[in-house]
């Protein structure tokens, strides 16, 4: 029912040219997304508590939970911001960029940049969404400016 609701939502904001309210999509089932951190890829859970979408510009979501590198677990807050909404027969794809903050906890916190994309495939039949996919590739920064890593993480 929410993936229906979604796709209703995604179509009547083409129509009107506001965004709907897609908060619940970022915090994925309440599941981490699953990805790597580093050149050696290292594995990355990064999982939203929170996702709200602004109220003066509706493009823009308020995000907030936790990554999970080796043993650290730290906290973080930022934003999603959807750059562009691409609709199709099938297939729909809304794509965006992500600044997300962690808390200053040493040389191992800094700040999480990038794209996303999120796709997902609407039954014309059933009226629900079939499959989606959403993917956030981008580099992860430490304050103090010494380390860089690529990062990549998806939907599980």
């Amino acid at each position: 029912m929410k993936n229906l609701t979604l796709l209703l939502l995604l179509i009547s904001a083409s129509a009107f040219s506001q965004m709907p309210n897609i908060s619940n999509v970022w915090m994925n089932n309440s599941q981490p997304y699953i990805g790597t951190i580093s050149a050696e890829k290292m594995p990355i859970k990064l999982r939203i508590l929170t996702s709200e979408q602004d109220k003066k510009n509706d493009q823009e979501y308020f995000v907030s939970g936790f990554t999970l590198v080796d043993k650290t677990h730290t906290n973080f807050e930022g934003k999603l911001k959807i750059t562009k909404y691409k609709p199709g027969k099938k297939r729909n794809t809304v794509f965006g960029e992500y600044e997300l903050a962690e808390e200053d906890k040493g040389k191992h916190s800094g700040i999480l940049k990038g794209k996303f994309i999120y796709t997902f495939i609407w039954n014309k039949t059933t009226e629900k969404i079939d499959q989606q996919f959403i993917e956030f590739i981008g580099d992860w920064k430490s304050y103090d400016g010494i380390l860089n890593y690529p990062t990549n993480w998806k939907k599980q």
